[in-house]
């Protein structure tokens, strides 16, 4: 079945390659999937049959006890053959749906291959956890395909509609698993309901799963997403409110029902919602007069049948609602097949406007018709045989009033399924004598015509009659039917297996079909009148515009909500987090916790002279009035951090703090070019008083959590076996960095992905246009070399260009010949004044030594302080020397790379490693020790995880060259425009002064 869920998986990935190579022909070649999935299903029919179906197990998340469990058994068996089946039909008949130049095929294509196996995989899971993965990626895909026409606002709305309901109820779903996996010791299915729990939280569990399983089924008060998600192509509706998305609310009940059918809100909710939908459902499809609206609504009233007939408690009704199932399946999925037939022949899916549809198209009129046949429950169809059974259902119970009302209920929803069907089949395919005028059809002797009909190809019709002759098949075995599905039948708690039969006698329920389909022959002939009657009762409460008001309300509170905490202040913000630290924990901290008997101050006066640097500068940096200075006052102060890391025995932790308060400083600087040089005026004094009281609050609390958090700890920390496991599973002596690219590598996974983030979210800020820029190089620049040498500039070089110009001219010419000592390459590019011989003679003199210095630290960080964090700091260090020394154009020619590719490649070189060890060890992200002889060398310890460092090395690497470019040379280049001097060397001058 895992091999089953990667086909899927694949093949969703080489989709879009796939239409972009055959067009919508693609579809056949991806419908092979699906269909090998149903005949493998097919092949373990008896197996199924003989309780012997297959398990699979593969471990996951052993901390969690989650692991990739998945068993087939009766009920799994049966919702996976029907989701590969008419996943299968629905991607054939997408081949000929849409046009050969339709937009967006290639992305339709993946997410409807990829939800099949979502669905697949949560029919099919033996763990609740998994079950609930699948069930959000249902919604997540199911999001998608409806919001497919994004041009369009109805399908975007219908889409977030959808969403939002369906997470909804899946959060409610999520915390019932919880309690019921907490309850039963357990979350694998399978053991759960072997053995259920019981108790009061079992039962709001139980609850909960329902809230899900509403929301996802579309049941009343919640239907109205379903007909809104009509906005979607046919073929998603034809798939997943047929046979698919909406059954997986059904069948949550029923894989539940045999645990929890017993309990009172579980039964109570069942038949009020399911028969409730049934009814509301039918109700609402006979005012409709869009084809696909008629089904939608068919749809939430056949659903609230089935959930009614699986969630009831008793194997008669369980196997008339299985049956149903697969009858609902194939005659609605051949249904909304047939409406995107009409829809695509005639233009319009208004019934009013549509006549003779049948005698242009007999094919799909045909399987209209046959389809129709078995939902309102003729004989000898799939919908007849299951109805029968369910009438026996219900009428074996008709003891109480209540009991009496349920079979009422059934019989009116059954009545109004009779109406609309012959409804909808009056109106796609009857000749009528009058009808709607089309607006693009000219009128014939005064007279309306209907909508031009144009025949599409066979392929579009053959899918929906397979399925419509297929619902009177599988009608002519009803015993084979009974002998698959009786198994499940046979695990709810009450009452006696019954029958699948297309001929029982006559016996009460034959009477009630008969009085049903003559009930529903006459509303149908009366349809005029019925109407009437809709029209002038008025609901003076519909759930969809409940809906949109309590999101409107829920807009207007979000908004005041934002308006009244997210005011614009940086001290609010801060402020506010703070105080929650001092109150919340703090409080705990003072009131609940015991302080330590002797608290030691310092172990050295060097740490008192370091905490006396950290202390000072922290103080005099919130006195500040200059940015400037404030920013370096702050770089003293992460300074004397450093130094508590190396009176403390830590050398690797205090370079990588210098190295990181090295890179913010100049970062700092950069951005202080462009902000006011002075902070804004200072707050009234009562305000600076409460300011300082709650840093002084905040600090004691935090200096507090130091002193107590020690002496709290309850268990042995994970760290303690940090050194041993470092050289013997990770091959090195430098435990910081084995733990950063082994033992927490998933951690260091997440942190780059965030610095990749970070460095897109600093040049989106910065660039204009493009997000990549473009490289400046010195011998591309604009009135650069040619200017300072005395030459004329290119027309349309900025003021200070010019007025540099003129400065080169007036230079001595010992000026000159110092100035053909190249010591950077686009030193010329500087205005003279703006020059320094003496930082640039250190820059050529530093920069390679720096870059050596950093591949040393790459290469020996495995055993000695270093690693790829701290080597690529120095060289990005490195070349923001170069950036200083020389400008925007010096910064090309030291690294004539976009970042973009090195956070890439980093990147992925990182995961690269994880997925390479996930094939040879099983394990991702586990450091293999190669011991090699190399000539010369001698004996080479070698350790996989150097690449995942590489791969940290690059992503800082690009990191803070995307910085750079950003907050630098993008600068510049946008000061110059401006006329402005913005250059490196102007950043005392514009932020904070010398």
């Amino acid at each position: 079945m895992l091999s089953l869920l990667i086909a899927h998986a694949v093949a969703a990935l080489l989709a879009p390659t796939l239409v972009r190579a055959m067009g919508r022909k693609a579809f056949l070649a991806l419908a092979v999937v699906p269909a090998v999935a149903a005949a493998w299903l097919v092949s373990q029919t008896s197996a199924v049959l003989r309780g012997d179906g297959p398990v699979e197990v593969v471990r996951w998340v052993p901390g969690l006890s989650m692991d990739l469990s998945f068993q087939l058994d009766t009920l799994s068996w049966f919702m996976a053959l029907i989701v590969t089946a008419i996943g299968a039909v629905v991607l054939v008949y997408c081949a000929s749906y849409f046009a050969a130049s339709a937009a967006g095929l290639g992305r339709f294509s993946a997410v409807l291959v990829a939800f099949a196996g979502a669905m697949l995989g949560l029919v099919v899971a033996d763990d609740m956890l998994l079950m609930f993965v699948f069930w959000e990626l249902t919604t997540v895909f199911s999001y998608l395909l409806i919001g497919h026409y994004a041009d369009r606002k109805a399908s975007r709305r219908a889409a977030m509609q959808a969403i939002v309901i369906t997470t909804g109820g899946g959060l409610a779903m999520l915390v019932g698993v919880i309690i019921l996996g907490d309850a039963a010791g357990t979350y694998r299915l399978s053991e759960l309901l072997a053995d259920p729990p019981a108790g009061t939280a079992v039962t709001v569990a139980a609850v909960l799963l329902l809230v899900g399983a509403i929301t996802k089924s579309a049941l009343i008060p919640l239907h109205f997403w379903l007909p809104a998600a009509m906005a979607a192509p046919t073929p998603v509706s034809a798939y997943l409110h047929a046979a698919a998305m909406v059954k997986a609310g059904v069948y949550l009940v029923a894989r539940f029902a045999p645990a929890f059918a017993e309990l009172g809100p579980w039964r109570t909710t069942v038949v009020a919602l399911g028969l409730g939908s049934l009814l509301v459902g039918g109700y609402r499809a006979l005012r409709q007069n869009d084809l696909k609206l008629v089904l939608a609504f068919g749809t939430v009233s056949q659903l609230g049948f089935l959930v009614f007939l699986v969630g009831l408690g008793t194997q008669q009704a369980a196997l008339a609602g299985l049956a149903m199932i697969g009858a609902h399946a194939m005659f609605k999925a051949a249904l909304f097949l047939v409406v995107g037939i009409v829809d695509s022949a005639t233009g319009t899916r208004d019934l009013r406007r549509l006549s003779g549809v049948g005698k242009a198209l007999p094919v799909t009129a045909a399987a209209g018709i046959l389809a129709t046949a078995s939902m309102i429950g003729l004989p000898p169809f799939a919908g007849y045989v299951a109805k029968e059974a369910a009438l026996e259902a219900v009428l074996v119970s008709g003891e109480t009033w209540v009991d009496t009302l349920v079979v009422v209920g059934v019989a009116l929803g059954s009545a109004l399924t009779v109406a609309y069907g012959l409804r909808f089949v009056w109106g796609a395919f009857a000749t009528k004598s009058s009808v709607i005028p089309d607006p693009d059809a000219p009128e014939e002797d005064g007279e309306p015509r209907p909508a031009p009909v144009s025949r599409p190809a066979l392929l579009l019709a053959w899918p929906a009659l397979a399925l419509a002759v297929g619902g009177l098949a599988v009608a002519l075995v009803p015993h084979y039917g009974e002998q698959l599905l009786s198994p499940y039948a046979g695990t709810l708690p009450r009452g006696e297996a019954g029958h699948l039969t297309l001929w029982a006698g006559f016996t009460p329920a034959f009477f009630i079909t008969v009085a049903v389909l003559a009930v529903g022959v006459g509303a149908f002939f009366a349809r005029e009148l019925v109407s009437r009657v809709q029209t002038r009762l008025h609901v003076p409460l519909e759930a969809d515009s409940v809906y949109r008001r309590t999101m409107r309300r829920l807009d207007d509170l979000a908004a005041d909500v934002t308006a009244l905490v997210q005011r614009g202040s940086l001290p609010f913000y801060v402020g506010a987090i703070l105080l929650a630290v001092v109150v919340l924990p703090g409080s705990v901290m003072v009131a609940r916790t015991a302080w330590p008997a002797e608290v030691r101050l310092w172990d050295r006066p060097a740490q008192l002279a370091a905490a006396a640097i950290v202390v000072t500068s922290a103080i005099l940096a919130a006195r500040s009035r200059r940015r400037l200075k404030a920013v370096i006052l702050l770089g003293v102060s992460g300074f004397g951090i450093a130094m508590f890391f190396l009176l403390h025995g830590a050398p690797d932790l205090a370079l990588t703090q210098i190295l990181v308060e090295t890179v913010t400083l100049v970062v700092f600087v950069l951005v202080l070019r462009r902000i006011p040089p002075y902070f804004s005026d200072r707050p009234l004094a009562a305000s600076r008083w409460v300011r300082l009281a709650v840093g002084v609050a905040a600090g004691l609390a935090v200096g507090g959590f130091a002193l107590v958090a020690p002496a709290v700890r309850v268990h042995t920390p994970v760290s303690i076996d940090f050194p041993q496991e470092a050289y013997a599973y990770g091959g090195g002596k430098n435990i910081v960095n084995v733990a950063l690219v082994d033992i927490r590598a998933w951690d260091t996974m997440g942190e780059i992905s965030v610095l990749l983030v970070a460095a897109t979210g600093v040049a989106s800020l910065v660039f204009l246009s493009r997000r990549s820029g473009s490289l400046f190089r010195a011998e591309e620049a604009d009135g650069g070399a040619a200017v300072w040498a005395g030459k004329e500039p290119a027309s349309g070089v900025t003021r200070l260009q010019r007025a540099a110009s003129v400065h080169a001219r007036q230079a001595s010419s010992a000026e000159r010949y110092s100035r053909m000592r190249v010591w950077i390459r686009a030193g010329a590019t500087l205005a003279p004044g703006r020059r320094s011989v003496i930082f640039e003679v250190v820059t050529r003199l530093l920069f390679h030594v720096m870059i050596l210095y950093a591949v040393f630290l790459l290469f020996s960080g495995h055993n000695a302080p270093g690693g790829g964090f701290a080597a690529g700091l120095v060289v990005g260090i490195a070349l923001m020397v170069r950036y200083l020394a020389g400008g925007r154009y010096e910064l090309g020619e030291a690294a004539p790379v976009h970042p973009g590719l090195l956070l890439g490649t980093g990147l992925f070189l990182s995961a690269g490693v994880g997925l390479v060890s996930l094939l040879l060890t099983g394990n991702p992200l586990r450091s293999l020790l190669i011991d090699l002889q190399v000539p010369l060398l001698g004996e080479v310890h070698f350790v996989t995880s150097l690449f995942f460092d590489l791969g940290v090395f690059l992503v800082v690497v690009g990191l803070v060259l995307d910085i750079l470019r950003s907050l630098g040379a993008e600068i510049d280049r946008q000061g110059e425009l401006a006329g402005q001097d913005v250059g490196p060397g102007a950043a005392t001058v514009h932020g904070g002064g010398s």
